[in-house]
């Protein structure tokens, strides 16, 4: 018998992860998604992977464009994450952001980003896992967006 993937979400939602938006450009438009399956995979060489639906439109406009960059959201960044977590196109208008070596768009005020050309794409069950080759990253200022049990949350100071 299967997992029931209702009680696989329940149980994961206690694994507490920073927040992200994952953007790229396709087709002369940009695109991104909120992400919160990302993970640092290997410092030799600097690879970063990303989890995208298979169903999701993200995940065409990737393997398309063969590159994206990692925004990792601040707690003041909790409208961009609630708005890039809808589905259809995302208005970047009233971003303030930027484009490094790949294209993919970078937003200015996050906490931190790389900016990554695909390397290889793997199945995983109904999503795929994006392998990015880290060209560039750089950190900025703020305190982490966190998500927990389903809710945001913020760091607490020590």
């Amino acid at each position: 018998m299967a997992f029931d993937p209702m009680e696989q979400r329940r149980i994961m939602g206690h694994f507490a992860t920073g927040v992200t938006i994952v953007t790229t450009h396709y087709k002369g438009e940009l695109h991104g998604m909120t992400a919160n399956a990302v993970t640092s995979l290997s410092l030799e060489p600097p690879l970063v992977l990303v989890s995208v639906d298979c169903q999701a439109n993200m995940n065409t406009c990737l393997k398309a464009s063969e590159c994206f960059a990692v925004n990792i959201l601040t707690e003041d960044q909790e409208d961009l994450s609630t708005r890039f977590a809808k589905r259809g196109p995302k208005d970047f208008s009233d971003i303030d952001h930027r484009t490094e070596i790949t294209g993919s768009p970078v937003f200015n005020k996050s906490l931190a980003y790389v900016d990554c050309k695909v390397v290889q794409i793997l199945p995983g069950g109904d999503h795929d896992l994006f392998i990015g080759e880290i060209i560039v990253g750089d950190t900025g200022e703020g305190r982490p967006l966190m998500f927990y049990n389903g809710k945001y949350g913020r760091l607490e100071s020590r």
